[in-house]
């Protein structure tokens, strides 16, 4: 079963898809586009392509566990893919992923500001993998 997670962004939106035996995190990548129209066709056309099969979606809550408006846009995204393309969204809470991936990046040795799309497909990653360990241990 190939999964999608994704970490979506206003200017970046990050991708990455499951092995094919949906345990393992890789092939990262960012979709650029800040029309929301667009960047839904592309996400479409990628869920298509790639045989997706289960989407993952960053749900971004406040640290108090609530939903602003970053999450509400994440829940309206859901809402459209799953519409249109008929695979399941599961909304992941995604809470510092983003400030994992920027720590991952600066442990490696990544300057911060010629990789910020890479901090994007780093995040789609640490929120699918976060998605695929719960799933194995919790069936």
């Amino acid at each position: 079963m190939r999964i999608l997670g994704i970490d979506y962004g206003d200017a970046r939106t990050g991708l990455s898809v499951s092995d094919a035996t949906g345990l393992l995190a890789g092939s990262p990548s960012v979709i650029h586009e800040w029309n929301m129209d667009k960047l839904t066709d592309k996400l479409c056309a990628f869920i298509e392509r790639e045989k997706i099969e289960e989407i993952v979606l960053g749900h971004p809550k406040n640290m108090d566990g609530s939903a602003g408006e970053r999450a509400k846009k994440c829940e309206a995204l859901a809402k459209t893919l799953e519409e249109r393309t008929g695979v399941p969204v599961i909304l992941w809470d995604e809470r510092r992923t983003t400030v994992e991936a920027h720590a991952i990046l600066h442990r490696s040795g990544k300057k911060e500001k010629k990789h910020r799309q890479t901090v994007d497909a780093v995040a789609a990653s640490l929120i699918l993998q976060g998605y695929l360990d719960y799933k194995r241990k919790n069936g």
